[in-house]
């Protein structure tokens, strides 16, 4: 199934392209992997997942009591803001302007799996 079509019901990630996503997720790289904690915390599995509960990892006091659970509305407004949508996390990224990069981001963690034998994520 095409990567478009496999988002098509995932709210704001409606238009995503996964492949493109994976493709601008390489950014993440920097502090992020799919299936372990780096600088930042590990990207599979975010969907439906409470912001800063991943065991082990030493999130913020502000990414701890912020009460988001990730979802494409709630990804997206974090990706566009990091600081202004949660005043005090340590993610020092400016975020992601445009849109579509976001909407194709979002596309493509929704797909990310946990598995370590899974390659890229997916």
């Amino acid at each position: 199934m095409p990567a478009a079509a496999s988002t098509a019901t995932t709210g704001g990630a409606a238009h995503g392209d996964a492949a493109r996503g994976e493709q601008i997720w390489s950014r993440c790289q920097a502090c992020h992997a799919l299936q372990y904690d780096r600088t930042g915390p590990r990207h599979c599995g975010l969907f439906g997942r409470k912001a800063g509960s991943v065991p082990g990892f030493d999130y913020s006091p502000a990414m701890k009591r912020s009460g988001i659970v990730w979802n494409a509305a709630t990804l997206d407004r974090f990706i566009a803001d990091p600081l202004g949508t949660v005043p005090g996390t340590t993610m020092g990224y400016a975020g992601v302007a445009d849109p579509q990069e976001r909407t194709d981001l979002i596309a493509f963690l929704r797909e990310a799996k946990c598995d370590k034998g899974a390659g890229s994520g997916r």
